[in-house]
């Protein structure tokens, strides 16, 4: 199928469904309550209960900012009011700023895979060429950065709880981040009081803390895996193309149907990428009735695994390799 032809062939899956999408915020947002109500019990019975119930809740926090995504992509509801709104009251549960956020996400919708315009809402990637004529120092802080513990688990923590807090980052885009951000503050604040007030400062940290910190860290590793993996494509401005950065640039992370479900079917990501606008709960629907799209990218979870030492795009091998692999030469 020709590139018009299949997004073409992706209008029909568009148009979002009220009824469902009700249903959608409903089985994420009544668990997770009832999850962190129970975390918060089990402070009686030990903390290795609370901190086992905290995964799956972290899942739910996962999923509900996987909802406030696609209202970001106005693909959640019909009324673009209804996006934005849902939008940044769910943005307050998941720490994120949604007007903030959504400016940053669709920069990256427009650059991805353009090694030209790197930088934009994704994850610092340098070529082989650029880290050796870094110095030392930018050399080791690099490495740094692309390490496991720093990219999936302080990385997302600093993003979360500190970055999307104050913009610095974004001050030559003058006063709308800030806007966004601190009204999402104003609206953490103040869920944050009244629930230190109910159920105690040092009970509510010990719950919501390791929900955050998980969600935070299991947001950041899919992000990471749709973009970062062995057969993965970039390409300079002037062979660059959204059909190809979404057919080779986006992964299909082909996970366990319970993982789909938590992650809201984003691994399905060279789909969403083709055509933003698709509901996530219409995602599969679209590799059913097009089974050849099922292959494109496609990564299970043992394949994952094995991305994570890669850190350098090689351009003249055009693939992503390990820093090893780059050294060796």
């Amino acid at each position: 199928m020709s590139p018009s032809d299949l997004s073409r062939a992706l209008l029909r899956y568009c148009d979002p469904s009220m009824r469902r999408a009700v249903f959608e915020v409903a089985v994420t947002f009544v668990p997770l309550v009832l999850l962190w109500t129970a975390m918060w019990l089990s402070l009686d019975v030990g903390y290795w209960l609370t901190l086992l119930l905290a995964v799956p809740a972290g899942g739910l926090l996962v999923r509900l900012f996987i909802i406030q995504h696609d209202c970001g992509h106005g693909a959640f509801f019909r009324s673009r009011a209804a996006n934005t709104w849902t939008g940044r009251l769910l943005g307050v549960l998941t720490l994120t700023p949604f007007d903030y956020w959504k400016r940053n996400h669709a920069g990256h919708h427009a650059t991805s895979s353009n090694l030209d315009r790197r930088g934009i809402g994704d994850i610092d990637l340098l070529t082989v060429a650029e880290y050796r004529g870094k110095s030392w120092w930018g050399r080791l802080s690099y490495r740094c950065y692309r390490s496991a513990p720093v990219m999936f688990v302080i990385g997302p923590a600093w993003l979360f709880f500190l970055q999307h807090r104050l913009p610095f980052h974004q001050w030559k885009d003058g006063w709308r981040p800030w806007i966004s951000t601190m009204a999402t503050n104003a609206g953490i604040a103040a869920i944050v009081a009244g629930m230190m007030l109910l159920v105690g400062w040092a009970p509510f940290l010990m719950v919501h803390v390791p929900i955050m910190a998980i969600a935070a860290s299991l947001g950041v590793w899919l992000f990471y895996v749709q973009h970062q993996f062995q057969d993965v494509a970039w390409a300079r401005t002037g062979g660059w193309s959204h059909h190809d950065a979404a057919m080779n640039g986006s992964s299909h992370y082909d996970l366990p149907g319970m993982l789909r479900w938590f992650s809201g079917n984003i691994g399905i990501h060279h789909i969403h990428h083709l055509n933003s606008r698709i509901p996530f709960y219409r995602l599969p629907r679209v590799l059913r009735d097009h089974p050849d799209l099922k292959t494109v990218g496609r990564l299970t979870l043992k394949d994952s695994l094995k991305t994570i030492p890669l850190s350098l795009w090689c351009e003249r091998r055009e693939k992503l390799v390990s820093f090893r692999a780059a050294l060796r030469g």
